[in-house]
This record gives C-alpha cells, sequence and structure tokens, in this order.
C-alpha cells in the first residue's frame, strides 16, 4: 500500500523509503516515526491517505 500526500501529491512507497530523511527502504508507513513530515511540502504523516 502506498501513502498519497494529499496537499501536494508526493507518494510515499514503502519500497523506496525516503533514503533523504533516513526511511530506510521497506519501512512500513505506519513505522515511520511521527515526527516524519512530506519531503516535498512538509506536512505530517496525518495528511497522507492511502492510495493504489
Amino acid at each position: 500500500m502506498k501513502y498519497l500526500c494529499v496537499p501536494c501529491g508526493y507518494v510515499y512507497d514503502p519500497e523506496l523509503g525516503d533514503p533523504d530523511s533516513g526511511i530506510e527502504p521497506g519501512t512500513a508507513f505506519e513505522d515511520i516515526p511521527d515526527d516524519w513530515v512530506c519531503p516535498i511540502c512538509g506536512v505530517g504523516k496525518d495528511m497522507f491517505e492511502p492510495t493504489e
């Protein structure tokens, strides 16, 4: 399952992670620290929703 940042359209893909923010590939969205923010627009995890 991927997660879409509603404000900017960034898609978090667990297979890719977010290495620039210290999130290793293979990290489930639920396992990302709560203080992580979108690498594009800076909003919190609460602004993401599941997407295909």
